[in-house]
């Protein structure tokens, strides 16, 4: 959304896009000033309110979900969102009458290659998760291409990413939303979610028996 590769200010011109990200990819001198000129801004309430808020029509707020932890699960030919607890953004979708527009990205987990077996309830992912409790993320360990290669680097293999949008899910403008409104809403973006994946996985050689998985 924040670049132009996959097409997105062609398919929804006068759309401005805003993708919010982990706060430490604004710790370091330049990535920061990157970050900011290509739209990005940091992962928290202080954002997400000012964006929210902020006057007028036209503005679209990228959030990746599940965050550093889906990160793990981001094996080549795996489809796994971390998702079934993740409910605050319905919160803040409901307080503000922002709707929420399902997306899923084909291919996204085959760009490199991981070198750890972290499987969920290994003592692998233990140390992973540990980790990330106390600095916020865990970088993946994985393996790309080189600039002159094919087979080492960490470089982001040329393989296709396919981004699919489905239809727009209204949220009623709510001062101060249940918890059953919240589960409301969350049931149907996992639906959506799930629909929009089955929709489209037979355009990407993705076998019949392959679901999205939400943990």
């Amino acid at each position: 959304m924040v670049t132009s590769g996959s097409g997105f200010p062609d398919m929804f011109p006068g759309l401005k896009s805003t993708i919010l990200t982990l706060n430490g990819q604004f710790w370091f001198p330049f990535r920061r000033d990157i970050g900011i000129a290509l739209g990005g801004a940091e992962s928290s309430r202080k954002s997400l309110e000012y964006l929210l808020e902020n006057p007028g029509k036209g503005r679209a707020i990228a959030v990746v979900i599940g965050g550093a932890t889906e990160a793990l699960d981001a094996h080549p030919g795996t489809h796994d969102l971390n998702l079934s607890s993740r409910r605050g953004f319905c919160r803040y979708a409901l307080k503000y009458g922002a709707d929420l527009v399902p997306m899923y990205h084909f291919g996204e987990n085959d760009v490199f290659d991981r070198l750890d077996a972290n499987a969920r309830g290994s003592r692998v992912r233990e140390i992973q998760t540990w980790i990330k409790s106390k600095i916020g993320f865990f970088p993946p360990l994985v393996k790309g291409r080189g600039i002159f290669n094919y087979s080492f680097g960490m470089l982001p293999h040329r393989r296709p990413i396919t981004t699919v949008i489905g239809a727009p899910i209204r949220a009623e403008r709510t001062e101060n939303p249940t918890d059953q409104e919240i589960d409301a809403l969350h049931a149907k973006y996992c639906k959506a979610l799930v629909d929009l994946f089955e929709q489209h996985k037979s355009l990407h050689d993705i076998p019949k028996d392959v679901h999205l998985t939400i943990h």
